[in-house]
C-alpha cells in the first residue's frame, strides 16, 4: 500500500495551501460576519483551475485527479468554509455532471466556462417536500415542441443568487418517482426562473441559499442533460462524487479547529502554566488529531477509487459520514478548549462550530449515509 502523495499531488497541495493562506484566510472573518460572497476569491480560484480541478484541460479544467480535488477542498475549507462550498458545488455538482452526461455541444457551451471559473453553477434538486427522498420530485416538466416547460419550487439551493446556470431536476409524472425524473441546464435570466427567497443561515454565511421558483419556464430541448427519465441516476451518480467534496470540506474545517486549538492551548495560561500541559486538554487534542487523520484517509480512498473508475458509493458515503461528524466533534472540542473566548465572535472557534454542523446535513444527511452504507453491505 502507498499512503504518500505523488509529486504532482504534493506540489498541487503546496500551491493551494499558499493561495488559501494568502488570499482566502484573511477574508474569512469578514465573509462570515458580513455575509459577503467572495467574488474576487472565486475569480482567483477560477484562474488557478480550482473551479474545475478534475475536469480535463480541453474543457477548461485543471486536468488534475480527484485526490487533488479533495486536497484542494480541504485546504480552501481550512481557510474559509464558505468559499469552499462555492467551489464544491461548481466542481462536484455541476462540472462533473456535465462532463459525465453532457453532449459535446453542452460541454462546449457550458462546461468550459464553468470549469474555468467564467460561469458559476448551482444544483437544484431539493424541494420543500423532497430532501432526503430525492425521487419524490414535485417540480413538473412537460414537452412543448422543441422546448421543455418547468413548473415547481426548489429549496436550499446553494449559489443560486450568484449562479449563471442551474442544473434542475423535474419529473414528467409524479407517480413514476425515480423513473420519471429528468435533468435540465437552465440559464439564469430565463423567463419564469425566479429566486423567491434568500435564506438566513447559521453558518456558511458567505454563500447564498435560496428558494427558487420555476413558473412556466421554457427550456430548450437541447438543454436536457442525458435522457428523459435518466435524471435520478444523474443526481445519484453526481452526489456520490459530491460527497467526496463535502468529506474533504469537513476535514478542512476539522483541521482548522485543531490548528486553532493547538495555538490557543500553548498561549493560554491557567494555574501558572499553559493549558496545553493539562491532560484534559491533551486528550481532546489527541482525539481530534486521530479522528481527522482517519477522516482524511477515508476521503482520499474514495477519491482514489473515483480516479480508478471504480465503484465508490459506499466509500464516498463512509468518508462523508465520518468526516462530517469528525468536523462537528472537532469544532465542539475547539470551542471547549477556548472556554468563554470560544463563544465570542472575535475568535474563530464559533465560526468553525457553526460551519461544521451543515456538513452532517447537506448532500445527504448522516442518516442517509448510514442507509447507503448498509444497503451496499447487505445487497
Amino acid at each position: 500500500m502507498k499512503f504518500g502523495l505523488t509529486e504532482e499531488q504534493r506540489l498541487f497541495r503546496e500551491m493551494v495551501r499558499d493561495f488559501a493562506a494568502k488570499e482566502v484566510a484573511p477574508l474569512s472573518k469578514q465573509v462570515d460576519e458580513e455575509g459577503i460572497f467572495p467574488q474576487k476569491t472565486v475569480k482567483q480560484m477560477g484562474d488557478l483551475g480550482l473551479m474545475g480541478v478534475a475536469i480535463p484541460t480541453e474543457y477548461g479544467g485543471a486536468g488534475a485527479d480527484n485526490v487533488c480535488y479533495a486536497i484542494a477542498m480541504e485546504e480552501i475549507a481550512r481557510a474559509c468554509a464558505s468559499t469552499s462550498v462555492i467551489m464544491s458545488v461548481n466542481n462536484s455538482l455541476i462540472a462533473d455532471a456535465l462532463y459525465k452526461f453532457g453532449t459535446e455541444a453542452q460541454k462546449q457551451r457550458y462546461l468550459i466556462p464553468l470549469a474555468s471559473g467564467k460561469l458559476l453553477g448551482c444544483f437544484a434538486l431539493s424541494e420543500p417536500g423532497a430532501g432526503s427522498d430525492a425521487s419524490a420530485q414535485q417540480t413538473l416538466v412537460a414537452r412543448d415542441g422543441d422546448v421543455f416547460v418547468l413548473n415547481g419550487t426548489k429549496n436550499f439551493i446553494t449559489n443560486a443568487l450568484e449562479a449563471d446556470l442551474a442544473l434542475v431536476f423535474a419529473t414528467v409524472d409524479r407517480p413514476l418517482r425515480a423513473k420519471g425524473v429528468c435533468a435540465f441546464l437552465v440559464e439564469k435570466g430565463t423567463p419564469g426562473f425566479t429566486i423567491t427567497k434568500v435564506e438566513k443561515k447559521l453558518g456558511l454565511k458567505g454563500t447564498s441559499c435560496c428558494q427558487v421558483l420555476f413558473e412556466h419556464c421554457r427550456v430548450p430541448a437541447d438543454n436536457l442533460l442525458g435522457e428523459v427519465g435518466q435524471g435520478f441516476k444523474i443526481a445519484m451518480v453526481t452526489l456520490d462524487a459530491g460527497r467526496i467534496g463535502i468529506a474533504a470540506q469537513a476535514v478542512g474545517i476539522a483541521q482548522a479547529a485543531l490548528d486553532i486549538s493547538l495555538r490557543y492551548a500553548k498561549e493560554r495560561v491557567a494555574f501558572d502554566k499553559p493549558i496545553a500541559s493539562f491532560q484534559a486538554i491533551q486528550w481532546m487534542i489527541a482525539d481530534m488529531a486521530v479522528q481527522i487523520e482517519a477522516a482524511r484517509l477515508l476521503t482520499y480512498r474514495a477519491a482514489w477509487l473515483k480516479d480508478k473508475g471504480l465503484r465508490h458509493t459506499k466509500e464516498s458515503a463512509m468518508a462523508k459520514l465520518f468526516a462530517s461528524e469528525t468536523a462537528s466533534r472537532a469544532a465542539t472540542k475547539a470551542l471547549q478548549i477556548h472556554g468563554g473566548y470560544g463563544y465570542l465572535y472575535d475568535f474563530p472557534a464559533q465560526r468553525l462550530f457553526r460551519d461544521a454542523r451543515i456538513t452532517e446535513i447537506y448532500e445527504g444527511t448522516s442518516e442517509i449515509q448510514r442507509l447507503v452504507i448498509a444497503h451496499q453491505l447487505l445487497n
